[in-house]
């Protein structure tokens, strides 16, 4: 199992909508971590699991204390929040101000979100929500400890080329240099797309081709619809069926095509359990695990 840290470089691409949604359909056990510096999103648009408010309290800003005296990853777990539908979730920051809390914290949140795939009581995957990067970001110190760094970016050219050039400084400070194609080293660097469904194709071939130019190190690994009604479904804010919603459905497709390529260097459970309900299937389907309620859908997230 493994760390997989979501970020995106400037403007507003969508980094909790995707990290909600990819969470929801994850193959196997997964703790959404926000740990975006800037503050989290879902404490104010998501409802708890009981039906009243997420605890701001309980998430990122209560770790903080506890891993200043050390942090053994089932610890993480005490401050885990579940959403509606079952979906398990660390809470984020209320405020960048709150940030200052966990200064130097960083690398020993890493070590534990990578090591909770070793818990002998609950190994589950972490997906790290990061918010927006820059050269300075403390989430960044998150990232030597992953497995995949996924950068979000839409189809504009100038948003292309931030994550062009993101990827390749996130390349060299991981790996100490270009790299012309995607490496085996750790972490992977990889870019998703939010695009129009009937562009996608077109589009990773293209910007394929643009980060392989710019010896990044990075590939596109998925696409996910540009979808504004799947995101307010996966927000609460719009009645529907979720699990029909381009969102969702380009969501498991990502995952499927994540675990095909890298799955097989991620460790399973020692005890060799199956994977959760969910796990990819021969044909590449995958079908939803805890985190979807009665009717099907996926718990309520947030947008950003």
């Amino acid at each position: 199992m493994a760390l997989i840290a979501l970020a995106a470089d400037k403007g507003s691409p969508g980094v909790t909508t995707a990290a909600v949604a990819l969470s929801a359909v994850w193959p196997r056990r997964v703790l959404l971590a926000e740990t975006d510096p800037a503050g989290g999103d879902l404490v104010y648009r998501s409802a708890a699991a009981h039906g009243g408010p997420l605890n701001p309290n309980t998430g990122m800003l209560s770790i903080a204390a506890t891993a200043r005296r050390g942090l053994v990853p089932d610890q993480l777990w005490d401050h885990v929040q579940p959403l509606s539908g079952g979906l398990e979730v660390l809470v984020g920051l209320g405020s960048s101000e709150q940030a200052a809390g966990l200064a130097g914290l960083w690398p020993t949140l890493g070590r534990a979100f990578s090591r909770l795939a070793d818990s002998p009581a609950a190994p589950a995957d972490v997906i790290a929500d990061c918010g927006r990067i820059s050269g300075d970001t403390p989430a960044g110190e998150l990232f030597p400890h992953a497995a995949l760094v996924l950068l979000l970016a839409r189809t504009e050219p100038e948003s292309i080329a931030r994550v062009r050039d993101r990827a390749a400084a996130l390349t060299a400070r991981l790996h100490g240099g270009p790299r012309g194609s995607a490496g085996s080293a750790t972490p992977l660097v990889g870019v998703i797309l939010v695009a129009d469904p009937g562009d996608s194709a077109k589009l990773v071939h293209q910007v394929d081709d643009m980060l392989v130019a710019g010896q990044t190190g990075a590939r596109v690994v998925g696409t996910l619809a540009a979808d504004p009604a799947g995101a307010e479904q996966l927000a609460g804010r719009r009645r529907g069926r979720l699990d029909k919603s381009l969102l969702i459905r380009s969501a498991r497709k990502v995952t499927a095509d994540l675990y095909q390529q890298y799955g097989a260097a991620w460790s399973v459970p020692a005890d060799g359990a199956p994977v959760a309900p969910g796990a990819p299937a021969p044909d590449g389907s995958t079908a939803p695990h805890g985190p979807v309620g009665p009717h099907g859908q996926p718990a309520a997230g947030a947008g950003r």
